[in-house]
């Protein structure tokens, strides 16, 4: 099981998988069981690409990890995001509208995230 960080600038946190685009984002979450998935809306300045085409494709596949971050700087398009998740996700799934605390963030990179978690 991994972790998955979508983000085209932000340093990767430890103990994530960094997708730095929507295609690279599908292809982990089409190969691997996702635990944590955090996600960025935008992706670059030449991208078409966003993170609600991630949003889109979990919704389509009905396919979602256990725990879902949106850290987006963009109020609207976190807002947007979180309300298509939100409305969507089976049970056993959790959507947060915000980054990921930094006490988990510490847990995974020291490897004190608690297994059955996991």
């Amino acid at each position: 099981m991994i972790h998955v960080y979508l983000d085209d600038l932000r340093p990767c946190p430890s103990g994530f998988t960094l997708a730095k685009d929507v295609n690279e984002c599908v292809l982990l979450l089409e190969e691997f069981e996702v635990d944590i998935l955090s996600l960025d809306h935008d992706l670059g300045w030449t991208s078409a690409q966003t993170g609600m085409d991630v949003v889109l494709w979990l919704l389509h596949k009905q396919k979602f990890p256990r725990t879902i971050y949106i850290h987006t700087s963009s109020r609207a398009a976190c807002t947007a995001m979180y309300q298509m998740l939100y409305t969507a996700k089976p049970e056993g799934t959790s959507v947060y509208p915000n980054r990921i605390p930094d006490e988990l963030l510490i847990q995974i990179a020291q490897g004190t995230y608690p297994k059955e978690a996991q």
